[in-house]
């Protein structure tokens, strides 16, 4: 069973339907002991970070996604899901993340760039993972995001270029983020979902 946390954000229902799609048992949920008990988890996520990270405060959440990580569950964020995985966003001022992986969400700042980054872009692999098997330099999938994460080196498993190559793809242990729209990305979205579902 696949665990998709509620936590007061929309698109949940989309990314469930991915998931079920994929051959995924998916149980939507806010609920701790469900969370704790899943074989696996994703937190999803739209909007400001700010706001994610006080939806998972005010359901007592940020400790349950700890737990799961520090277990070895394996966990997924997707968008604002895999930005709440760092340490601090400066999206709309400074606010606290779960600190599940170093590093900061800050917004793109190159001269001329059009900001959200809304559209397709590729996904490039920088490294040989089983979340990306089947995946490409080739590979395209849709984003919408005026803030990417600093991802340390070492726990960056994908990058796309706007305006400077950003991690799209990070994975450290059985911790993954994706920063795109896997349930807007087609083929490409619904490969990486089902290496989740099957490998992660």
């Amino acid at each position: 069973m696949i665990a998709l946390i509620d936590y007061g954000i929309g698109n949940l229902r989309s990314v469930q339907k991915a998931l079920e799609h994929v051959g995924a048992d998916v149980q939507l949920t806010e609920d701790p002991a469900m969370i704790l008990a899943a074989d696996k988890v994703v937190l999803p996520g739209v909007g400001a970070f700010g706001d994610g990270a006080a939806g998972l405060e005010s359901r007592g959440l940020p400790e349950v996604v700890r737990e799961v990580v520090k277990r070895g569950t394996p966990l997924l964020g997707i968008c604002v899901g895999m930005q709440l995985l760092f340490e601090a966003s400066d999206e709309h001022g400074e606010h606290a993340g779960l600190g599940l992986l170093p590093g900061r969400v800050r917004r793109f700042d190159a001269p001329g760039l059009k900001v959200p980054q809304t559209g397709w872009n590729q996904v490039e692999p920088i490294c040989q993972h089983a979340l990306l098997a089947g995946l490409s330099a080739r590979d395209y999938a849709y984003f919408n995001h005026a803030y990417f994460c600093d991802a340390a080196p070492g726990d960056r498993l994908a990058e796309t270029d706007y305006g400077g190559r950003f991690a799209s793809v990070v994975g450290r242990g059985r911790l993954y983020g994706i920063q795109f729209h896997p349930e807007k990305s087609q083929a490409v979205g619904l490969r990486l979902l089902k290496n989740f579902v099957e490998r992660g």
